[in-house]
């Protein structure tokens, strides 16, 4: 059954016109001649459209200033849209800022009865849900404390509790998960994904895209109030991840003067291939990713090796690469062009994004580094939690450079 129909949604928001920063400049502002206002149309939304299902769970991706926010507002009735329409069938649970959903002057236990009764819950619907609402959220010790003196994190805790416990149809949540600490992030996520599949609809905002495709059935992703992606979640991941991230999966170097070169060798292009030699950016987990360099031997009188370092998205080195085949090992390359290509095997990567610098280097018979091009093409790597890698059905955060998929042997003593 579809229980969210958005249809042309735009949102509309006026900014700047006439600013004064002292009283001087108001007073000098009736001694000049008026000026009409200048207002700025800054469209938060425009033309939106989209559906979700009962069960589905629905990720919303873009940067800041994309519309994510401004879209779940609208969503939740807090904010009326421009134009266009948003219909939702059924109660919904929102979790957008802390802050927002609790009167701070009363306790958590009167708070949960409160948002139980605005759902037009009964005192015993609510009583059966209650002991399972603390617990997720971990404040027994605190639930009869007013929750103007909870912590941010006890707070959105409770709020996530009573969001994802009650009878709502819907649940919308925005990354504030941010706010509480690794262990109950996991312990959010998993319960996501256990409400979607308790039938109810779950949209989730969030700037980790490990998550989103963890435990996300569909996604969207709106780039400055536009839908520019919508489908299945690593579809849509690899889209936004390849378009919005800057990730250069081809460096060609044009002229002579831009390739780096040495007396004996000089680099042309460099791509990121998949197994069918297409130029890729993203890639699933599963599948190999193959770095492959194209370059020109100047001089035929030295043993030169490609050589690929691999960095992820926060500079630390994962790993070097380099050909150490037989037939190049110790033979030197005539000259003419070559194409080197090192495949990295499915299942060893991690989730995340990842850079490569592309050197050419001499062992023999003294140690040459003919050139390193710093950063000359770049891919990210998502799980499409499919169950069959190494996460499993597994769907908190896996740290680590990188996750091979190793095989097990497991016997009774």
């Amino acid at each position: 059954m579809q229980v969210i129909k958005v249809e042309n949604l735009s949102k509309l928001y006026f900014l700047g016109g006439t600013m004064h920063n002292s009283l001087r400049d108001v007073v000098m502002s009736f001694a000049r001649r008026p000026r009409r206002s200048q207002k700025q149309e800054l469209w938060a939304l425009r033309d939106v459209n989209f559906t979700v299902r009962d069960g589905e769970t629905l990720g919303i991706i873009g940067h800041n200033g994309a519309g994510k926010s401004t879209l779940l507002k609208i969503l939740s009735r807090i904010t009326k849209p421009s134009s266009g329409t948003a219909e939702i069938h059924g109660r919904i649970g929102s979790l957008l800022e802390v802050g927002t959903g609790f009167h701070n002057e009363l306790s958590g236990r009167e708070n949960i009865f409160l948002n139980g009764a605005i759902l037009g819950m009964k005192r015993r619907e609510i009583e059966r849900k209650f002991d399972e609402i603390v617990d997720f959220a971990e404040i027994e010790r605190f639930i009869d404390t007013p929750v103007k003196h909870y912590s941010s994190g006890m707070y959105m805790r409770l709020a996530f509790s009573v969001a994802a416990y009650l009878e709502q149809e819907v649940l919308i949540v925005d990354e504030v998960l941010a706010v509480g600490d690794v262990a109950f992030q996991k312990k959010c996520l998993n319960k996501m994904r256990d409400v979607s599949q308790s039938g109810r609809t779950v949209l989730f905002v969030s700037h980790d895209m490990s998550a989103i495709t963890r435990i996300c059935n569909r996604a969207i992703a709106l780039n400055k109030g536009e839908m520019i992606a919508e489908g299945a979640t690593a579809d849509v991941v690899r889209e936004y991840l390849s378009a919005s991230w800057g990730m250069t999966a081809e460096k060609i170097f044009e002229s002579d003067a831009q390739m780096p070169s040495s007396d004996a060798v000089r680099l042309k292009k460099v791509r990121i291939i998949d197994i069918d030699g297409e130029t890729c950016g993203t890639f699933d987990i599963r599948k190999k990713v193959g770095i492959e360099a194209t370059y020109e031997v100047l001089s035929g009188e030295q043993i030169l090796l490609p050589n690929f370092q691999v960095y992820n998205q926060d500079r630390t080195h994962i790993f070097t690469i380099q050909d150490v085949s037989g037939e190049w090992m110790r033979q030197q390359k005539k000259k003419g062009e070559f194409v080197s290509t090192a495949w990295i095997p499915g299942n060893l990567m991690s989730e995340g994004s990842f850079f490569v610098n592309v050197a050419i280097v001499t062992y023999l018979p003294k140690m040459t580094v003919h050139f390193n091009a710093l950063e000359a093409v770049s891919f990210s790597v998502i799980d499409p939690m499919t169950g069959d890698t190494a996460r499993g059905d597994f769907v908190g955060n896996m740290d680590g450079a990188v996750r091979p998929l190793v095989e097990w042997e497991t016997a009774k003593k």
